[in-house]
């Protein structure tokens, strides 16, 4: 089915933004995402239209809220300040990524395994997995695997993490899933949390940091108040705004504004 997006829209961008780790560029120019037991292909026909592999109904109830299509991001972006040269210059880079709304126990247990490892690293690790434990699922004779539940990845053992490439973060990763098992721990109930409690929720699992936490609360809550400073967005603040963090200010744009700040950031290597 053909979709038309006139809104910002990016999917390279997005897939580069560090916010997701299972989407994919393909070579002959398509996109590929998934979320749950779905996937989806997307190839760019021009003039803001896409193809999309889906259905009208699986559009409009899995793929137009993943993308977050209810929300202008051109509107965000116009509302930068003109003092805020920093922001409006990387917003004018980062145009087109969106933030995704994406699982929250796949989030919890990536940003878990992102600690000290790099994009590339961080992919394949999940790719790992996935393949460890997830459930494979054929579409259009393309072959996936899903990202693995709690009671799926709960019977790994330790030293079957570690063969995903997990290092240390394996311990961390199998004292969570027990905790969730042993807590019957609801992540749709935690929707309901206000920022603070769901900030407070999210650091007592094994391995979760505040910016592991904030990633999180970002990335499967939707929290765009949250904004994970890690190394690049620590040099912005640094050398941008006097050490001082920008983000209180910017309300609940805060984290759109952030990953607009980090990806501008990355790519053009600050120190």
């Amino acid at each position: 089915m053909k979709i038309q997006i006139p809104d910002d829209f990016d999917p390279e961008k997005i897939i580069r933004s560090g916010q997701c780790f299972r989407a994919s560029a393909q070579p002959d120019g398509s996109f590929h995402f998934i979320t749950g037991k779905n996937m989806l292909s997307l190839s760019p026909l021009g003039a803001d239209t896409w193809e999309a592999d889906c259905t009208p109904y699986a559009w409009k109830r899995v793929w137009a809220p993943y993308f977050d299509l209810s929300v202008s991001y051109k509107s965000l972006r116009r509302s930068i300040p003109a003092k805020d040269h920093f922001l409006r210059a990387a917003a004018g880079y980062g145009k087109g990524i969106r933030i995704l709304r994406q699982d929250p126990f796949e989030m919890l247990i990536t940003f878990i395994i992102s600690q000290r490892k790099s994009i590339p690293a961080i992919r394949s690790s999940v790719e790992k997995l996935c393949l460890a434990a997830g459930k494979e699922i054929t579409k259009n004779g393309r072959t996936f695997y899903t990202f693995p539940s709690p009671s799926a990845l709960g019977k790994l053992s330790v030293n079957e993490l570690k063969n995903c490439s997990l290092g240390y973060r394996a311990a961390y990763i199998h004292a969570t899933v027990r905790m969730i098992a042993g807590e019957k721990i609801s992540f749709t109930k935690m929707e309901t949390l206000s920022d603070k409690e769901l900030t407070e929720k999210l650091l007592l699992f094994p391995g979760a940091g505040i910016k592991v936490v904030n990633c999180i609360s970002l990335f499967a809550y939707h929290r765009t108040a949250a904004a994970p400073v890690d190394v690049w967005i620590g040099r912005v603040i640094q050398k941008y705004y006097g050490g001082i963090s920008p983000f209180p200010s910017y309300g609940h744009a805060a984290g759109i504004f952030q990953q607009y700040m980090f990806f501008y950031a990355q790519a053009k290597k600050l120190k």
